[in-house]
């Protein structure tokens, strides 16, 4: 078996370069690297039989696409543009040593959600393609968000400023490994928290008196509001102990 730190003549397996990594990342597996190189960021020979054989480079380079994750937080595609730079001599790797560490800033709900959150924003028609260039999607990652039920145009075709949130962040999530089928699951949750919603305010829209219509959507932005606080709270305290378990 080769050393940590050496290359046989053939180059590295993919254990071998797990090793090699793990020290720094521990939480590198070999889906993970699997997954990078189906992505594009490595691209490791192959044996006549099929088996991958790493180099030095491919290690390094797997090294910077980890510490740009987990240092700067960047997606996959940010990374891969400057990786693009590098290879076409625009710019340098710098060592994971030789650059300092920053500090992570995490994108988060707040604790707390206000019912003028879920007040009507002014309409803004945005057709396919230019939701698919702001949230930063090809045409068959849109595909995948129409089938799933996570994105649904209006009658005339087009989307609103939400669904254009929705699929940046829903692409984000995909850079961890996660995939459109996946995110269902968020879908049937809303989908649930909305029907208790629904169930509430309901029979107050159906008053006859004046102003019941109004007092309704009231409620349901206030009954939004919590809800989704709830929700933050929740998801926080079970990912206090995701990693120990």
């Amino acid at each position: 078996m080769t050393a940590v730190g050496q290359q046989s003549p053939g180059g590295m397996s993919i254990g071998s370069v797990l090793d090699r990594l793990r020290p720094d990342f521990p939480d590198v597996t070999i889906s993970k690297i699997r997954f990078l190189e189906a992505e594009g960021l490595i691209s490791p020979e192959r044996t006549p039989s099929g088996y991958r054989r790493f180099s030095i480079a491919d290690c390094e380079r797997l090294r910077y696409v980890l510490t740009a994750q987990r240092d700067q937080y960047l997606p996959l595609k940010v990374i891969k543009e400057q990786l693009e730079a590098i290879d076409s001599g625009v710019a340098q790797i710098e060592s994971a040593e030789a650059t300092p560490r920053k500090p992570r800033t995490l994108s988060v709900a707040p604790g707390e959600v206000s019912a003028d959150d879920f007040l009507a924003d002014r309409e803004v028609r945005v057709s396919k393609s230019d939701l698919m260039s702001r949230a930063g999607i090809d045409d068959t990652f849109m595909t995948e968000l129409l089938r799933a039920g996570l994105i649904v145009p209006g009658q005339a075709g087009f989307y609103d400023e939400g669904s254009v949130t929705l699929a940046r962040t829903a692409h984000s999530m995909t850079q961890f490994g996660l995939e459109v089928r996946h995110l269902r699951a968020f879908k049937l949750a809303a989908d649930r928290e909305a029907g208790l919603v629904a169930q509430i305010a309901g029979p107050v829209a159906k008053g006859r008196d004046a102003g019941a219509r109004d007092r309704a959507e009231e409620m349901v932005r206030e009954l939004a509001a919590l809800s989704l606080t709830l929700h933050t709270c929740l998801v926080k305290s079970a990912v206090r102990g995701a990693l120990d378990r």
